[in-house]
């Protein structure tokens, strides 16, 4: 509950604004901290937000109104970090084995919308924690941001919402030490290991020979290992996972080691460097084996926790390869009951070897998914309150901000899904979707009420989806400055959207 200072602060600043033509305050950014009374206000062109300062500098940079006046200032990287270092709730944290879901923002505009979601679900035990600065590299690279511009857009979002619980900041998908070091300097809180490029998918298809030739190839030295120590770990006793009895037999020992030991050792390089960067700082780490061409057996995921344990990498989550295919944007494709009984053997290892939550990659729009994952994820069996389960979310966000736009600008949406359908063979290369181009309209076919239902639509979406670089390159500005002049009709496209994947993590 705010005391009467700041009430009488938030009075004396909303007073002071009404003289400030075109500002407009956002009501839940207001807070005052030793007499000063700082808040977002928004200029009436809707392209632009001020924070206003009320009281002295603090660190603080921006033109005054007047002498002894309010301190306009522009939502600067400076600016920033003075408000993460003056209000610590703006500094991301570690979220640990929290119930928790990423939220992907490619535009940097998508923050409050996501707050305003999951502000129902949040708080307290049991509860779900947000991750709302969350970029890949390659993303990054698509759309030429920085990770400091992502965690500052993500700083800005948290503040203009009022948010005070804990959240965190997920450096996604990091493939190389190099690709560590801007995240770690801007201070995020959750590593994404993918150490895809070295597990061999041929594995399955060797024969004993060639199976033989590459187990003795192995990086042994650096996995501090031998094969003779590697068979004693998993060849002479049957693994209990939760009363069921697990036997690995030679051969799927020596294919998972095959298929992901150079992966394992690549994971703990990169956990190393990380801790190395990092120093004393707490972090979460995550492990992702999900962008691989088959699918992780329970085998291959006991051999993974086994040996990143041994060598002593800890971790609050890892994506394994589900069967089935989680495609870009649109709904689980498969079969629900074989997923089922993967899920639950591969959740009871997540348990035995941890405990660690079981993230979700291309995770959002998986509405039939997220009630089996919450249930066999439950932690209460262990002491835990909420599920073990984490979902990562990214472009689904876009395709809101495309739905938005066809609202509201009906022609630039037109417009970017020509782009779209020019360019989906091309930037399709690089994901795993299945979208026919022959079935997506082009915008002259479709009326203006008709352009938001494409949204709803299997090809529309991953065609959309997968060209956001393309489109971005082109029409980024347009866009940005679109969403801007409307930004209550994005946040609540945002906010109804994403309810619909968070409350069956709740049940």
């Amino acid at each position: 509950m705010r005391s009467a200072r700041d009430r009488e602060g938030e009075t004396e600043l909303k007073a002071s604004l009404e003289v400030l033509r075109g500002l407009r305050v956002c009501p839940r950014s207001m807070v005052e901290v030793a007499g000063t009374t700082i808040c977002l206000a928004a200029r009436e062109d809707g392209r632009s937000k001020v924070l206003v300062v009320h009281g002295e500098d603090r660190g603080f940079e921006g033109t005054r109104t007047e002498p002894g006046g309010r301190l306009l200032c522009p939502l600067t990287r400076g600016n920033a970090a003075a408000l993460r270092a003056l209000l610590p709730w703006l500094r991301p944290v570690p979220l640990g084995l929290k119930t928790s879901v990423g939220f992907g923002d490619r535009l940097g505009l998508a923050t409050p919308g996501h707050a305003r979601a999951i502000r129902q679900f949040a708080g307290g035990e049991g509860r779900i924690g947000a991750v709302f600065a969350q970029q890949s590299v390659r993303e990054n690279a698509r759309t030429g941001r920085t990770p400091q511009e992502v965690l500052d857009d993500a700083t800005w979002g948290v503040f203009e919402e009022g948010w005070r619980e804990p959240w965190g900041a997920d450096a996604d998908h990091l493939k190389t030490p190099v690709d560590v070091d801007a995240f770690a300097a801007a201070g995020y809180t959750f590593f994404t290991i993918d150490p895809g490029a070295h597990v061999d998918d041929e594995a399955g298809g060797l024969s004993p020979a060639a199976l033989e030739a590459k187990v003795s190839a192995l990086p042994w030295g650096v996995l501090e290992d031998t094969v003779g120590d590697l068979q004693r770990r998993y060849l002479a006793a049957p693994v209990d996972l939760e009363g069921s009895s697990l036997t690995i037999e030679a051969a799927q020992l020596w294919r998972a080691a095959v298929k992901y030991g150079r992966a394992v050792a690549h994971t703990v390089a990169m956990y190393r460097h990380i801790v190395f960067r990092l120093g004393e700082r707490p972090f979460d780490l995550e492990v992702s084996v999900d962008e691989t061409s088959s699918p992780t057996t329970v085998a291959e995921h006991v051999y993974i926790a086994g040996e990143l344990r041994r060598l002593g990498v800890r971790w609050v989550s890892l994506a394994p390869r589900f069967v089935g295919r989680f495609e870009k944007g649109v709904d689980y494709i498969g079969d629900l009951g074989g997923l089922s009984a993967e899920f639950a053997r591969h959740a009871a290892v997540s348990r035995v070897f941890g405990p660690y939550k079981l993230s979700l990659h291309s995770g959002s729009d998986k509405f039939s998914v997220y009630p089996i994952a919450a249930r066999l994820t439950d932690g209460s069996a262990i002491g835990l309150a909420g599920s073990l389960v984490h979902v990562k979310t990214a472009g689904t966000s876009y395709l809101e901000a495309l739905r938005a736009t066809a609202c509201v600008d009906p022609e630039l949406f037109r417009e970017i899904l020509a782009l779209a359908r020019e360019r989906y063979e091309i930037d399709r290369a690089t994901y795993h979707v299945s979208a026919d181009l022959a079935r997506v309209p082009g915008g002259d076919a479709l009326t203006d009420g008709e352009l938001p239902l494409l949204l709803e639509q299997f090809d529309a979406r991953q065609v959309l989806h997968v060209t956001f670089g393309s489109v971005l390159d082109r029409f980024g500005q347009r866009l940005r400055e679109t969403l801007e002049r409307n930004e209550e009709i994005y946040a609540a496209v945002l906010e109804a959207h994403f309810r619909r994947h968070l409350a069956p993590l709740m049940d």
